[in-house]
This record gives C-alpha cells, structure tokens and sequence, in this order.
C-alpha cells in the first residue's frame, strides 16, 4: 500500500508530499516514509503504532468488535458500525449517532467487502516493528493520539513520537479511535504548523 501511494505520487507528477495516515493508514504512512523519504515532506501519524507487540495493544471489548460475525445485509451493516463506533469511540465527546448512521449508509452504497476487515488486520499483525527505522526519519513529524482509544492503545502513540525524532506529539484528552468534529481545529493546527516546519527547511 505504501508503493501505491508512491506510484499515485509519480502518477500525478508530485515529487512529493506532506503525508497524513490514520489508525492502519498512519502505519501505512509511516512505511511511505521509511521506503521512499524523499516523497515524504513531513509525516502525520494519527491514532497509529510502531509496529512493535508492546505497545498499542487493543482492549478485549474492542478486539471482540473487529472479531465479530461480518453483517449481512445494509441494515445490520449500519446497526454493527454503530454499535463498533459507541465502544471505539471518543467517550470524552458527545456520540453523534445520526452522523454516523449516514456514515455507515454512505459506506454501505460504495460498497462493502466483508473480508476486508480480515486482510486488513492480517497485513496489520504481518508487519514488522518500524521504531528502528522510525528513528532514520529526518522529516518534521506529527503523532495525534487519543488519550482513552480502546483499539490502539495510547502506549503505541508515544511509541511513535519517541522514534520520530523530529516529532511534535498531542495526546488528545477524551478521544478514542475517531476523530470528532470539536476536535478538528485543533488537528487543523498541528498538521499546518507541521506543514510550515517541513516548508522552512525546504526554504
């Protein structure tokens, strides 16, 4: 996935890139980083881990919801992401259940593969510890985290900040594994506060 984003790169005749990844798309960032550091002008990892088995673990209710029975069908679709996002979710912010019904809806019209979620966690439990590699990296760098996110545990966000040397870190008091809107400008910030660090050094 990481030599995809890299090639969609080369495709639109960009050299390179301030790069944004969350939960499984911030490990996918991170390796875009490593493999091909000169397409990465500065690095965001939201909501992610390093790779290691120490950290970022899950909670049993929240590896229980990835582990359930695939839905069949739009209605239980909509019914079991709603039900994953009330225990993923943020408990520091109001749950917005109407949003994320329409979420779901959206989602379900795109179109939804049930083995999905299998090969993505397969890809997640085959990858190795990036934190060596990590620690290479000489773009500036983001890490977001949420303080209470049940599927990836806080430890693998400050995992991440300590091997990004060049890294800024927000540990976001009440988020779980979303992203809520009253949140938004605050991320808002840190990505254009990291951007400008990458845009000075390029100067």
């Amino acid at each position: 996935m990481a030599g995809d984003a890299a090639g969609l790169l080369t495709e639109l005749g960009v050299a390179s890139a301030h790069v944004v990844g969350a939960s499984m798309g911030g490990m996918v960032a991170q390796t875009l980083a490593i493999e091909y550091p000169s397409r990465v002008r500065s690095l965001t990892s939201i909501m992610s881990t390093t790779g290691s088995r120490f950290v970022g673990r899950p909670s049993a209710k929240a590896m229980a919801m990835l582990l359930s029975a695939p839905p069949r069908g739009r209605e239980e679709y909509v019914e079991q992401l709603v039900r994953t996002f009330r225990v993923i979710g943020s408990p520091g912010y109001p749950f917005d259940e109407a949003r994320m019904r329409e979420r779901a809806e959206r989602s379900f019209e795109r179109g939804v593969d049930p083995g999905g979620t299998a090969r993505q966690l397969a890809a997640i439990v085959s990858s190795r510890d990036r934190f060596r590699a990590l620690r290479k990296l000489k773009m500036p760098a983001l890490v977001v985290h949420g303080s209470k996110d049940p599927l990836v545990h806080v430890s693998g966000g400050l995992a991440t900040a300590r091997a990004l040397r060049e890294s800024e870190v927000d540990i976001v008091p009440g988020m779980g594994h979303d992203l809520p809107r009253a949140i938004w400008p605050r991320l808002t910030r840190g990505l254009v506060r990291t951007a400008d660090r990458a845009d000075v050094i390029a100067g």
